[in-house]
């Protein structure tokens, strides 16, 4: 420590280059430990957010239904939910939107499948295809919803 003028003066002394590259193996190690946790974490909640949007969408398809008396065709789709169908019979009936927003994607951000018939009797199947947006799979990548009818 100096004097200069009553007042003290303290020299610091910066990091080496080893401190630093040790703090950053010792980062770079727990978060390899931690990181991969926090992944599957993600994933799970992935999952929760897909079967609640489908249990959300099924919700706004059965209130359609008993607004127009069906639900929509395949080739309507989900699309029914937010735009009026061009049926001149059922058009006066369609009380929509039915959501709020725009048709929302999945969580992996491929969109909601919607086919008739749905399995068990169902009339529709609504349907995520999981993380790998391919049918079928096992893990994050199983489909989630409403299955359709295998054949």
């Amino acid at each position: 420590m100096q004097r200069t003028q009553g007042l003290l003066i303290h020299h610091s002394r910066g990091f080496t280059l080893l401190e630093m590259l040790v703090v950053l193996v010792i980062i770079g190690l727990l978060a390899g430990l931690v990181g991969p946790r926090l992944f599957t974490k993600v994933d799970g909640a992935k999952v929760k957010t897909a079967t609640t949007q489908i249990k959300m969408l099924k919700g706004s398809l059965e209130t359609m239904r008993l607004d127009i008396g069906r639900f929509p065709t395949a080739a309507e789709g989900l699309s029914l939910l937010n735009s009026a169908p061009s049926d001149e019979h059922i058009k006066p009936l369609w009380k929509g939107p039915y959501l709020d927003e725009a048709m929302p994607m999945d969580p992996w951000n491929y969109r909601y499948q919607y086919s008739t018939p749905g399995t068990d009797g169902r009339p529709f199947a609504l349907y995520s295809l999981g993380a790998d947006g391919k049918p079928g799979g096992e893990g994050f990548n199983t489909d989630l919803g409403y299955l359709p009818a295998v054949e």
